[in-house]
């Protein structure tokens, strides 16, 4: 018999200058309660997961791929629609959103309750694949997983530092990052997405 576990909040997606990749994802309704984790993914391709609690690492940890996992508080603080604060462990950033590209559009215009559910997210896998993006795959430990994205906003800009250090400006998440099977979009972005989990 499986289980599908449903996280029902925004994944961002964001590469900088100097190489380091960051997604965060920020879940306020989730069969763990509400968190945050952060995945980092520096440039010489070293995966990091920053997670509020060892539950949460363990459980991201078993459905993606990390060279190092640090336990550690992740705060996220959203003053505005737009602005996102973060704090974990050695990881300081501060974004900001801007208005919904086309895409963005097309994807807020789908009913939210057809969004979220795995066969329509199947349906849109094959697609998704044509801008390099998957909505449904295998993940790690037999699990498979539904992005169900429901709104998209591009970031516009970006302060983000590693032990202090600045990371430098906002551009595309080049290389793809290589947790797991998805990928976030190329250009940095935010979105709104319900993700089901079904583990084996």
């Amino acid at each position: 018999m499986t289980t599908r576990l449903t996280f029902d909040g925004w994944i961002l997606g964001l590469g900088t200058r100097s190489g380091t990749r960051v997604v965060l994802g920020h879940w306020p309704r989730s069969p763990l309660g509400p968190f945050s984790d952060v995945m980092v993914q520096r440039p010489g391709g070293h995966r990091v997961l920053l997670a509020p609690s060892r539950e949460v690492a363990d459980f991201v940890g078993t459905t993606y791929g990390f060279d190092e996992v640090q336990v550690v508080p992740v705060t996220v603080a959203r003053p505005d629609d737009r602005t996102w604060s973060v704090a974990a462990g050695p990881l300081r950033l501060e974004t900001r959103s801007g208005p919904r590209p086309v895409l963005g559009r097309l994807l807020h215009a789908v009913p939210a309750r057809l969004a979220r559910t795995p066969a329509w997210v199947g349906l849109l896998d094959l697609p998704a694949r044509v801008t390099g993006l998957r909505t449904k795959g295998s993940a790690g430990n037999g699990r498979t997983e539904w992005y169900g994205v429901q709104d998209l906003h591009a970031l516009v800009d970006v302060d983000a530092r590693w032990d202090g250090e600045p990371l430098g400006a906002l551009t595309a998440v080049r290389p793809p990052v290589t947790f797991g099977f998805g990928s976030v979009p190329p250009w940095p972005s935010v979105v709104r997405v319900t993700t089901t989990v079904q583990l084996p």
